[in-house]
C-alpha cells in the first residue's frame, strides 16, 4: 500500500486545479498547493491540515456518515449531531403515533434520559485512507475477462480489508476512482447508539413539502439533532442506559455572523454518487426508457398513498416516510429530464466523445486501446433498449411497490427447507429470523393501501412490459381474472397469509410444507423474479460490456486532458467542495438573491395547504421580531444558496466559512441545476442550504430549548 504522500504526488499528475472553483467532488486528502492556493485567494483563514489530518484533530474529525445515506456534523464535544430532518425522517416518523405525533408537534429532549434510540441507526467516521492501486492491479492482467476481473479485485480487495482492520474494531471497504482505474481502501470507526435529541415540526422541517422541493427560493428549517452514545470506555457500543455521550475529536464551532454575498463556502460530506462522465449514449437511453417510466410509476403511487393519507392519520404517519423517499425523486426525475434536454447536454457530450475519438485514432497505440470505445458505448446501449427500461418497471412497480413483494421474496430458502423437511432446526433458524423481517416491515404497513398499490403495479408492468417478456403467471391471470388487476388484488389480499401479519405470524410460529406453494403473493412472486432474472442474465452482459468502455474512456480521458479538470465522480466517500455565497439568474430578466427570510414564510402562508401552514408561535416570533442574537438587518434569515459542487448525499452537509465555523447545513439543489449529476452548470447549479442562526432560533426562541445550545460552542 502507497503512503498518502506519494498517493497525492501520484494524482496530481493527473487532476489539475480547477478552472472554476465552484465544480468538483474533490478527495480532502489530496488537497495540493495550487488547489489550496485557490482557496486561500477566495479568503480561506485555515491550512490543509485543519481540514484534513489523520494525526491531528481536523475538520474531517467532525463529519460523519449519517445512517450511509445522508451527512452529519458533530457539533459539540458531547456527541451531539446535525443534520438534515428528511435525513432523520424515518426515526422520528417511527417514534409518532396517533397520540404522540412527532411528525407534526416536533420532538425536543429536556433531558438525556429523554433522548430517544433509534435500533440500525449508525454514524461512520472516516479514520484512514490507503492508496492500493499497486496492490489491485498485481492481481490482474489484460487477458482476463471482465467477470473474472472483477473477482480477483473482490477477493484482493477482501484480503487488504481483512488485513487492515485485523485487531480492531473498525470497518474498511475499498472503493474505485475514475471507473476502475485507481482503488483506495478507506477505514472507519461505526458507532450504533444514535438518539434522537431534537426535529422541528413537518411545518417548519418540511415548510414548502413537494412544491417547493428543488426550488428556490426555500424558506425550510431542514435540520434535526441527534446524540451518538459510547460505552463508558469510549468505544462504539450497542444502546445501553449505561452508555455516555461520545466526546468527539473535533467538533464545529457555529457562527452567528451570518452570511454575505462572496463569503468563502466549503462543503464536506459523504457524496452519493455524480456521473459527469455519462455519454451522449447514456443521456439519450435515459431520457428515452428511464425518466419517463421512472416519473408515471412513482407519480400512480403517490397518489394512491397521499389520497389515504389524506382520510387517515394513521394512514398518514405510517407512510410518511414512505411518501417523502418516492416523492422526492420522482420529482428529481422530472427535472434531471427537463434539465439534461433544455441545456442540450448530450450535445455537449457528443463534442468531448467526437474530441476523444480523433485522439484516439491519432496513433497506432491508441487507436489500439482506445479507438473503438465510443463505438463500444454506441452498441451497449442499443442493445439496452431491447428490453424497453424493463428493469427500471420492474423496480418501480415491484420492488418497490406493494409490501408484501419484498416480504414474500425474502421466504424462498424457508420453502426450500420445508420442501426438503430434513433440518427442523434450520427451518425454526429461518422462521425466527423472518419474524424480524415481519415485524419491521408490518409496522408501516396498511392492507387497504397495499392491496390498492398491487392493483396499479400490476396493472403497469403488465402494460409496460413486451408480452414476451412477461412472467408465465399473467397467462394464468388473464384466464382466471380477464385482466382485471382490482379482481386479482381482492382475491389476492383476502386469501394469502402475506396480507395480514397476524396470519403470516402465525404461519412462522408453526411451518408448514405447501403451505406458501399454494399462496397467491408467493406464487406470483416466485414467478416475478424469475423472470427479473432470466432477463437480468442478459441485461447483464451489456453491463458488463459498458463497464469495460467506461474504465477505457475514463483513462483515455486522463491522458488526452493532463491538464483538464477531471476528478473522481462520487461514490459516496468524503468529498469537499468550496466555492461562494452568491444569487444567480435563473431566466432572462430575473434574479434570485442568495437569502430568504422569514417575511418570506409568513408571505407563503397558506392555512388551507398542508405544506404551508405556519406555526402560531413562529408567527407570533415574527410578529414580536423576538429574534434574539440570530437576526440580521431586523429578520430572521432562512436558507442561503452557494455554488458549492453538491449530490445526493451530501444532505446533511456542513456549510463552513473560511474560518472554519458551521454557517449552514446543506439540504437541496435547485431545479435550474437539475442536470448537475451529469454535467456541472457553472452559472446555474446551486446548493441550498439552512442558515445556522434560522437553526438557533427554533431551537432557542421557538422550541424552548436553549439548553442544547449551552453545549456548543457558538462565535461572532
Amino acid at each position: 500500500m502507497k503512503p498518502l504522500l506519494f498517493t497525492l504526488l501520484l494524482i496530481l499528475t493527473i487532476v489539475r486545479v480547477p478552472v472554476h472553483a465552484d465544480e468538483g467532488m474533490w478527495l480532502p486528502f489530496l488537497i495540493d498547493d495550487k488547489l489550496y492556493a485557490e482557496m486561500d485567494r477566495m479568503g480561506l483563514n485555515l491550512s490543509p491540515e485543519e481540514i484534513f489530518s489523520f494525526t491531528e484533530p481536523s475538520i474531517k474529525d467532525a463529519i460523519v456518515s449519517f445512517g450511509g445515506f445522508c451527512t452529519g456534523e458533530m457539533i459539540s464535544d458531547q456527541g451531539l449531531v446535525l443534520t438534515n430532518q428528511h435525513c432523520g425522517y424515518g426515526r422520528i416518523q417511527a417514534h409518532s403515533s396517533v397520540d404522540n405525533d412527532l411528525l407534526t408537534n416536533g420532538f425536543w429532549a429536556m433531558t438525556r434520559e429523554e433522548e430517544l434510540p433509534n435500533e440500525g441507526l449508525f454514524v461512520r467516521f472516516l479514520v484512514q485512507v490507503e492508496e492500493i492501486t499497486d496492490e489491485i492491479k498485481a492481481v490482474l492482467s489484460p487477458e482476463m475477462t471482465e467477470e473474472e476481473r472483477n473477482e480477483a479485485i473482490r477477493e484482493k480487495s477482501a484480503e487488504l480489508t481483512d488485513a487492515a482492520i485485523e485487531g480492531t474494531h473498525y470497518s474498511a471497504n475499498v472503493r474505485s476512482m475514475f471507473a476502475g482505474n485507481y482503488f483506495y481502501l478507506f477505514i472507519y470507526e461505526t458507532f450504533n447508539d444514535v438518539r434522537l435529541v431534537g426535529a422541528p415540526p413537518n411545518a417548519i422541517g418540511a415548510f414548502g413539502g413537494d412544491t417547493d422541493n428543488w426550488e428556490w427560493p426555500r424558506h425550510t428549517g431542514d435540520f434535526a439533532l441527534f446524540r451518538v452514545y459510547t460505552a463508558p470506555d469510549g468505544t462504539p457500543a450497542a444502546y445501553d442506559s449505561e452508555n455516555i455521550p461520545l466526546r468527539p475529536r473535533h467538533h464545529l464551532p457555529i457562527s452567528i455572523r451570518g452570511v454575505q454575498e462572496n463569503d468563502f463556502a466549503m462543503v464536506l460530506g459523504y457524496s452519493g454518487r455524480t456521473e459527469r462522465y455519462l455519454t451522449s449514449f447514456g443521456i439519450d437511453y435515459r431520457l428515452e426508457n428511464m425518466y419517463p417510466v421512472r416519473i408515471d410509476i412513482r407519480r400512480k403511487k403517490l397518489d394512491i398513498i397521499e389520497e389515504a393519507m389524506a382520510a387517515s392519520d394513521e394512514v398518514r404517519i405510517k407512510y410518511a416516510s414512505k411518501h417523502s423517499g418516492i416523492s422526492n425523486y420522482w420529482k428529481n426525475f422530472i427535472g434531471m429530464s427537463e434539465s439534461l434536454q433544455r441545456l442540450n447536454v448530450a450535445d455537449s457530450k457528443r463534442e468531448l466523445e467526437a474530441e476523444f475519438e480523433v485522439w484516439a485514432t491519432a496513433n497506432p497505440d491508441r487507436e489500439e486501446t482506445y479507438g473503438s470505445v465510443i463505438d463500444d458505448f454506441k452498441a451497449v446501449y442499443d442493445g439496452l433498449r431491447k428490453f424497453h427500461g424493463h428493469n427500471y418497471v420492474f423496480i418501480e412497480a415491484m420492488i418497490t411497490g406493494p409490501d408484501v413483494i419484498r416480504v414474500a421474496n425474502a421466504f424462498s430458502t424457508l420453502n426450500d427447507l420445508l420442501q426438503d423437511e430434513v433440518d427442523e432446526e434450520e427451518i425454526a433458524s429461518q422462521a425466527q429470523r423472518l419474524l424480524g423481517i415481519v415485524e419491521r416491515l408490518y409496522r408501516n404497513y396498511d392492507a387497504g393501501v397495499d392491496e390498492a398499490l398491487w392493483a396499479a403495479m400490476f396493472r403497469i408492468y403488465h402494460e409496460s412490459v413486451p408480452l414476451e417478456m412477461l412472467p408465465e403467471f399473467f397467462d394464468t391471470l388473464d384466464d382466471e381474472f380477464g385482466n382485471d388487476f382490482d379482481a386479482y388484488a381482492r382475491y389476492v389480499y383476502a386469501s394469502s397469509i402475506f396480507t395480514d401479519s397476524d396470519r403470516l405470524t402465525a404461519f412462522l410460529e408453526q411451518p408448514e410444507s405447501g403451505i406458501l406453494d399454494n399462496d397467491p403473493v408467493f406464487n406470483a412472486v416466485t414467478s416475478l423474479y424469475q423472470s427479473f432474472n432470466a432477463l437480468n442474465e442478459e441485461i447483464s452482459a451489456y453491463n458488463t460490456k459498458l463497464q469495460r468502455a467506461e474504465r477505457h474512456f475514463l483513462r483515455g480521458l486522463l491522458a488526452m486532458k493532463p491538464d483538464a479538470l477531471l476528478y473522481p465522480d462520487a461514490n459516496s466517500t468524503m468529498r469537499f467542495t468550496y466555492g461562494t455565497v452568491n444569487g444567480y439568474h435563473p431566466s432572462d430578466a430575473v434574479y434570485y438573491d442568495y437569502h430568504t427570510t422569514l417575511t418570506g414564510v409568513m408571505e407563503k402562508e397558506d392555512p388551507d395547504h398542508h405544506e404551508f401552514v405556519v406555526p402560531e408561535k413562529l408567527k407570533e416570533l415574527y410578529k414580536n421580531q423576538d429574534f434574539g442574537d440570530y437576526a440580521y438587518n431586523n429578520n430572521m434569515v432562512v436558507n442561503f444558496i452557494t455554488n458549492n459542487d453538491i449530490t445526493g448525499g451530501n444532505s446533511g452537509s456542513p456549510v463552513i466559512n473560511a474560518d472554519g465555523h458551521l454557517i449552514g447545513v446543506a439540504f437541496d439543489a435547485n431545479w435550474e441545476g437539475m442536470s448537475g449529476d451529469i454535467l456541472f452548470e457553472h452559472d446555474l447549479q446551486k446548493c441550498i442550504s439552512v442558515d445556522a442562526r434560522y437553526i438557533l432560533f427554533v431551537i432557542d426562541k421557538f422550541a424552548g430549548a436553549g439548553h442544547l445550545l449551552e453545549e456548543m460552542t457558538i462565535v461572532d
